[in-house]
């Protein structure tokens, strides 16, 4: 275990007491929003030094372990019990570094996520078609639920843009590194000459915002326009101007909605996507920032980055950001995303933990 996180988790083991003592006082007990701040630090201070407990207490059983190995009688034993405690604290060592990096409150809330065909014309319509088929298998898999807010569909099949609201606990959370361009080489079907063509298509994941902290559109700034909804959706779709486009004039940046049955759920649902475009558009601009005097591995998730390849004809998968190749294309297009989401994650586990490091302390 690396000095500077043992000193961090005896921190927390003493701020672990301090909380025991807070939680008791008359002062905190009578204020019920403070009290359930504290309750919710206890918790997860509590989890984490539970763990570090753990790990100390293996590592005092790998002590008394490496003390038997010069008895003749318990050498066999004692090297079976260090096999053991060696793979224990490698567990252990990895469940603390997780539970110490700092969390996005976003990370459990639902995600709109966006999909727009790029460069390549129906071909990138086709494939902006089965990124959408592949996320929304991937959710079907994590037992979420994906609803349909608006598409623009393509001419020849698949969208020139879809808006998918993914509902399950931490859709954001594994979903957000998928913000970016994504690259597919492969022959369309529209080639008779068996060539490979590169097309592509952008991806934005964003949290659907907290009601409690979402920012306060003021209506003066909003251009409200109601449509008849294009592509399928049922026979109520073509006798009602229903779908909705709402535009924030200030900025330009619009959201619209088509899905639901009435003009209202779906002004709701249009209002709740320009929110989470706009939260986006001030996260983008610092990260922006940011990246001025430091890249991070994963970047900004802009979507003028290019983050993926998917090659077809050689049935491979590269995510460019953490020099990742998989040679399971056609399972990762049936929504078998896992084995990718682990490794950012856990890329973006080792930038924050250097940053923890890293910081004065």
């Amino acid at each position: 275990m690396k000095p500077f996180v043992r000193d961090t988790l005896l921190r927390q083991r003493a701020r672990l007491h301090e909380l025991d003592a807070l939680l008791s006082a008359p002062d905190v007990v009578n204020d019920m929003a403070r009290f359930r701040q504290l309750s919710r630090e206890h918790a997860d201070v509590g989890a984490l030094v539970a763990v570090f407990d753990r790990h100390q207490q293996r590592e005092a059983d790998r002590r008394a372990a490496e003390e038997l190995l010069n008895d003749a009688d318990m050498a066999d034993m004692a090297r079976e019990e260090l096999a053991a405690c060696d793979a224990d604290l490698q567990a252990l060592d990895a469940e603390l570094q997780q539970l110490l990096l700092p969390r996005d409150p976003d990370d459990e809330r639902p995600a709109f996520l966006e999909i727009r065909a790029g460069t390549g014309g129906d071909e990138s319509a086709l494939f902006a078609g089965d990124l959408a088929r592949m996320y929304t298998r991937y959710a079907d898999a994590q037992g979420w639920r994906t609803e349909l807010v608006s598409e623009s569909p393509g001419e020849m099949g698949g969208y020139k843009e879809v808006v998918l609201r993914i509902d399950g606990a931490g859709a954001y959370g594994r979903l957000r590194f998928e913000s970016g361009g994504h690259r597919v080489q492969r022959v369309p079907a529209t080639e008779t000459q068996g060539r490979i063509h590169t097309s592509a298509a952008t991806v934005a994941v964003m949290p659907e915002p907290d009601e409690a902290q979402a920012i306060q559109l003021n209506p003066a700034e909003l251009r409200i326009d109601t449509f008849r909804a294009s592509g399928a959706g049922g026979q109520h779709i073509n006798k009602t101007d229903s779908a909705v486009r709402v535009t924030h004039l200030p900025t330009g940046i619009t959201a619209e909605c088509q899905d639901g049955r009435s003009q209202h759920s779906n002004k709701a649902k249009a209002l709740q996507v320009l929110t989470a475009r706009l939260r986006e558009k001030d996260r983008s601009e610092r990260a922006a920032r940011e990246a001025a005097t430091r890249k991070g591995l994963i970047g900004s998730g802009d979507r003028s980055d290019r983050i993926r390849t998917y090659n077809f004809p050689q049935g491979r998968l590269t995510d460019h950001r953490i020099n990742l190749t998989l040679y399971k294309l056609l399972a990762v297009m049936e929504g078998d995303l896992g084995e990718v989401i682990h490794a950012l994650q856990v890329a973006r586990g080792a930038e924050l933990l250097a940053e923890l490091e890293a910081a004065p302390r």
